[in-house]
């Protein structure tokens, strides 16, 4: 049984060092579309654009101190992150407004898709904490998924 546990957490925290690489990229992308937004929604998605980057950026550091507690070793550089992420880069200056909502969208869309797979991680290794803290990272990423395809509609 001990196997199993162990196994369990082992796999929980290599899944918190993939969500953790995705909020970092994801971070840097939403912060490279706030900066880089132009258009006549400017003043909107400018604001947006932050307030998203804001949020992920908090839970950045809950997410990498969740692996230290369950006794892991987070990601030490941007290749790390580079290598645990699912959040393609994307280094253009000049997308167009509904490009720049489309792709955040999708990438939020991701990030939801990996926390709701993380729940039974999390239940397996008996991690209540993580548990709990899966179910407000999905709500959040939900509601920006939402914020995006409704600024689509």
């Amino acid at each position: 049984m001990a196997d199993v546990k162990d196994n369990s957490k082992a796999a929980l925290i290599d899944e918190l060092n993939g969500l953790l690489a995705d909020h970092f990229a994801l971070y840097i992308k939403t912060k490279n579309f706030h900066w880089h937004i132009v258009g006549r929604h400017f003043r909107d998605l400018h604001l947006l654009f932050d307030e998203q980057a804001l949020q992920i950026r908090e839970q950045i550091d809950v997410i990498g101190e969740r692996v230290r507690k369950q006794g892991g070793t987070t990601l030490t550089s941007a290749g790390s992150v580079a290598k645990h992420t699912q959040i393609k880069d994307q280094d253009s200056t000049s997308l167009k407004a509904a490009d720049m909502i489309a792709e955040l969208r999708d990438d939020n869309a991701k990030v939801v898709k990996r926390l709701k797979a993380m729940k039974e991680l999390a239940e397996e290794a008996g991690d209540n904490a993580t548990d709990s803290l899966i179910d407000d990272w999905t709500d959040e990423a939900e509601e920006r998924v939402w914020m995006l395809t409704s600024f689509l509609a």
